[in-house]
């Protein structure tokens, strides 16, 4: 096999026919301008057609179910391995889905759990010993004599199959009557037909008796029985259970309640669970008991998701200073129903239904709410008169979740739900488990303690778990453990020790997922696999990029290809070759203009990449720093891992909060500062995390939030249409004296709606070829040619160019073509501005780089008219951007700032943050190690705070400083809390 990955031919996307080798069993970064081509080279190359061949290797029928991936475009490409790509795509956007689930982490601890875990019980919490045959036999004879009971053995718990073999087995053994799922049979009579497709329950009737102390020798022969049939678990039937009164809570309490209806009721029993001092039979311990996922372990009340929704009184009443028929925004006065309802218990109480709300006694609000404690006489006008009639009102805030419930209109379900809040669920408190499963311990710990701890802290659980554990539990255990704590090491490697088991992976950031994935290949131990990633630095403190690039020297010294896509400098020089792509962005660029090591970009002439390396260029330090106008004051912060912190924001400034992985900048931006502000500002739903107040909101007119969505999954979406420039110049196309005469409208120009659009391609300017089990081919429209328009559309013309046209312009000669315009013009410059110069007005969203996305983003919010005063919220901008691009952004950022604006950023690139005005810095570490203000106050005050990591990197990028100088800059001095 050749040395290396040999690329002839490559022209994907913007590449131009590029040949290219990429040594085999080495660490190569790709790196370049934003839209130089680097993903087209790294993704849409050399990843497509290595995972093409693999899927093609495989058989016809085989690829039948497989998804395609459409052949790039390139001559041929040589010495390829199997390919893996690790890009920054989100984990999951399931709810159920967690950092334990996706790492599988959940799966060991479940069979840790289901194997060596010790039973308690979940209302006293005393060990759950075993239970005797006799024990429930003696339990049965409490009951009310005469009780008609079915004494059955489950032989099939919820498990696919037709079990044919299974019937004929039990008529062997003597036994003709059964029951599955619910429903008795007669295998004497007939054998079931059973879905072999669908999960089944089989019970097994043992006897059926009545219940008394003259039965007991028949009973505990039957108990017996069944015991030794199903493996030692006991279902009992209760026909015609007794009385509520009789029975009460202490049968329910007998066993574990399986199963109830109107006309019975189903206790079980096993032989090894029982709390003979409450009186209550566990189930029997699964690997499935202690999953979210499963209706064995998850909790009933939220079904495992850890949270409910309920109507919230904040929304029910959002104005208290209304009238009482007025205030329940849920409820129009104008409907007779709620009138009458209101009146009446108005009247009830003595009070006009035109007193404000607030105004009533608090007991009195209480009851409107949630329910009158008496019956209110309600008054009904009829043909023959009013009618009278005295019953309890319900509440408002109960009315609407009984509706909820009961309706079949989902109308009328939407129109609740605005008034539903999400809360943790109060059974099982965000567990997400039954009781009995949390009651599950190892070495004293439950499986929910575990899934809190941070992997870091679980690491150093499961490193001296064995002391707790006997000799029996240790020798189970010894596999199973290894596995844990490999896994855990392997997160802990790549600098995720400060996430928690149980956080959602919906809320993991881009950079988070991707290293995520990075720890599961190192885990796989695979040898001559070709890895694809996508900037594994994204999100990742400075302190903590030793931690991933060795992991990734790890993977390369297995006999692994490491090909990177990065322009994080430290990776470049760790790397062992460099393609530096270029030397422009767009149609500028798709050239090698540098394929060696850091040394031969360095040395480079038209590397600009090489230029930033070598010093030549740099992204300079501000000569002054801005004073503040005023501060925006968050109070007591302690969502997450906030320790109760206080946080100053100067208006008028550039602020950048920073901090290690995990420290609680992203909790602070999103959860408090955002939703704290918008809920205040808006009187929306939304609901910001757990603070005490935020003082000086009234100094700020508006908050906008950039964060790392994507701006489209569709090829329908383009950077012209997500900025709104498109309309402008529809409305432009349709002022043409052409559309004037035939009526077309603004509509007509548009290629997602009928009427201007080509209907053979629908306005997507290609066709999708259904190959079968060979990759999709798009083609040109063979009808528009790829245009996307109708002939009689792009017969209007402006100035020369069709619609179509200004689609394939770039953004440069777009802003050239436009020039009387003003419209169209100032929202081309925004994306100018940012950059994005030579990108194509009507290219898909779908093939926009990481960099791309965010700076259209940010075009789009600039393009918003305002006056100054607004508050403008960034998630790490400089995801994806190359030093020259991030110099572009940083202007950006300074100029809304000079315009009267507050920009906060949260940031890990250094040439950023010492570009702000002002830093929150917090830390220490990650995780419940983090969460404190390590330093806040000028770039220059927080280097010389010897506490920050952050202040130890930015030293290299700062002038000169004196360690011993003044360290405030904010209203605290630097490293005060």
């Amino acid at each position: 096999m050749t040395d290396d990955i040999v690329v002839r031919g490559a022209s994907e996307h913007n590449l131009k026919d590029i040949d290219v080798s990429i040594p085999r069993e080495e660490f190569t970064v790709v790196t370049g301008l934003s839209g130089s081509g680097k993903s087209s080279l790294a993704f849409e190359t050399v990843y497509a057609e290595g995972q093409r061949r693999y899927i093609e290797s495989l058989s016809a029928y085989a690829r039948n179910f497989l998804g395609q991936m459409d052949k790039p475009q390139v001559e041929k490409v040589e010495g390829l391995s199997p390919a893996i790509s690790i890009d920054q795509k989100n984990a999951a956007n399931n709810p159920r889905s967690t950092v334990g689930t996706v790492t599988e982490l959940h799966d060991y601890l479940r069979l840790l759990y289901a194997r060596v875990g010790t039973p308690h019980c979940p209302e006293c919490g005393r060990e759950v010993g075993e239970q005797s045959a006799q024990q429930m036999v003696r339990r049965l004879l409490e009951l009310p004599e005469g009780t008609r009971a079915k004494l059955c053995a489950p032989v099939v718990r919820d498990q696919k199959g037709a079990f044919e073999d299974r019937f004929e087995e039990l008529v062997s053994e003597g036994y003709t009557r059964i029951e599955v799922d619910g429903e008795e049979y007669d295998l004497s009579v007939e054998t079931p037909d059973l879905d072999e497709n669908y999960d089944h329950t089989i019970d097994v009737v043992v006897d059926r008796v009545k219940l008394s102390e003259g039965s007991r020798s028949r009973i505990t022969d039957s108990v017996e029985t069944a015991l030794e049939e199903a493996g030692g678990v006991l279902k009992v039937v209760f026909p015609d259970p007794p009385a509520e009164t009789e029975i009460g809570s202490e049968s329910r309490s007998t066993g574990d309640l399986a199963g109830e209806d109107d006309d019975r009721l189903v206790v079980e029993f096993s032989e090894e669970l029982a709390c003979t001092h409450c009186g209550i039979d566990l189930p029997e311990i699964e690997t499935r008991s202690f999953s979210f996922n499963s209706p064995h372990g998850a909790c009933p009340e939220c079904d495992g998701i850890g949270e409910t929704k309920e109507v919230d009184e904040d929304l029910v009443v959002t104005d208290p200073s209304k009238p009482i028929k007025e205030v329940f925004e849920p409820w129009s006065y104008s409907r007779s129903y709620y009138r009458t309802r209101l009146d009446s218990v108005a009247a009830h109480f003595g009070v006009s239904v035109g007193t404000p709300f607030k105004e009533l006694p608090e007991e009195v609000r209480r009851q409107f709410l949630y329910g009158t404690d008496g019956e209110v006489v309600f008054e009904r006008r009829t043909k023959n008169g009013t009618r009278r009639k005295e019953k309890r009102f319900e509440g408002v805030i109960p009315n609407l979740d009984r509706r909820y419930i009961e309706t079949d209109s989902e109308s009328t379900r939407e129109h609740i739900e605005d008034y539903m809040a999400t809360t943790t669920c109060p059974a099982c408190e965000g567990t997400r488990l039954k009781p009995e499963s949390r009651a599950v311990l190892v070495g004293g710990t439950s499986i929910t303690d575990v899934n809190r701890l941070s992997i870091g802290d679980a690491l150093e659980h499961f490193e001296g778990l064995e002391a707790d554990l006997d000799d029996r539990q240790r020798k189970i255990a010894e596999e199973i453990l290894k596995e844990i704590r490999a896994r855990l090491g392997f997160m802990e490697e790549v600098g995720l020790e400060y996430l928690t088991l149980d956080r959602e992976a919906s809320t993991l950031s881009g950079g988070e997922s991707q290293r995520i994935r990075l720890a599961t290949q190192v885990g796989s131990g695979l040898v001559g696999v070709l890895y694809v990633l996508d900037e594994p630095s994204i999100g990742l403190h400075q302190r903590d990029n030793d931690k991933l690039l060795d992991t990734l020297e790890g993977l390369r010294d297995l006999g692994n290809t490491l090909v990177v896509v990065e322009h994080d400098e430290e990776t470049m020089w760790r790397a062992d070759n460099v393609i530096d792509m270029g030397p422009g962005p767009g149609k500028r660029g798709g050239e090698v203009v540098v394929n060696g090591d850091v040394e031969d970009v360095m040395a480079a002439d038209r590397s600009v990449t090489g230029d930033y390396l070598a010093g030549r260029r740099s992204i300079p330090v501000p000569e002054k720093r801005r004073d503040p106008e005023g501060y925006l004051t968050v109070r007591g912060a302690r969502q997450h891992n906030l320790k109760n912190i206080d946080v100053d924001v100067p208006l008028g400034c550039f602020t950048a909060i920073t901090g290690v992985s995990g420290s609680g900048k992203s909790t602070l931006l999103h959860e408090i500062i955002y939703k704290g502000l918008v809920r205040r500002m808006n009187d929306t739903d939304v609901f910001p995390g757990d603070h005490d107040d935020i003082e000086g909101i009234e100094e700020v007119e508006t908050v906008r939030l950039i964060d790392q969505s994507p701006i489209g999954r569709t090829p329908r979406s383009n950077p012209a249409t997500y900025t709104g420039v498109f309309d402008h110049i529809r409305e432009l196309f349709a002022e043409t004296k052409l559309s004037k005469q035939r009526g077309y409208k603004k509509g007509r120009f548009s290629f997602n709606v009928k009427g201007g659009r080509c209907e053979a391609c629908g306005g997507q300017g290609t066709v999708k070829i259904d190959m079968n089990f060979l990759s999709d081919v798009y083609v040109p429209c063979e009808e528009c040619e790829g245009a996307r328009y109708n002939d009689e559309t792009l017969e209007v013309t402006y100035k020369g160019a069709t619609v179509s046209d200004v689609l394939e312009m770039e953004v440069d000669e777009a802003y050239d073509f436009f020039e009387s315009h003003s419209g169209i013009r100032r929202r081309l410059k925004l994306l100018k501005d940012v950059g994005l110069g030579y990108m194509r007005l009507g290219q898909p969203s779908t093939t926009l780089s990481g960099g791309e996305a965010q700076r259209v983003k940010l075009a789009e919010e600039l393009g918003k008219r305002d006056s100054g005063d607004a508050l403008y919220l960034l998630d790490e901008p400089t995801t994806g951007l190359h030093s020259e691009d991030e110099r572009k952004l940083i202007d950006v950022l300074h100029r809304l700032t000079e315009d009267g604006n507050t920009v906060v950023v949260v940031e890990h690139e250094l040439d950023l943050v010492k570009n702000a005005d002002h830093l929150v810095d917090l830390g220490p570490e990650g995780g419940e190690g983090g969460g404190r203000l390590v330093a806040e106050g000028t770039p220059e005050a927080v280097a010389r705070t010897e506490a920050s990591h952050t202040g130890r990197y930015l030293r290299d990028h700062l002038p000169a400083i004196d360690l011993e100088g003044p360290r405030g800059g904010g209203r605290r001095a630097a490293g005060d809390d």
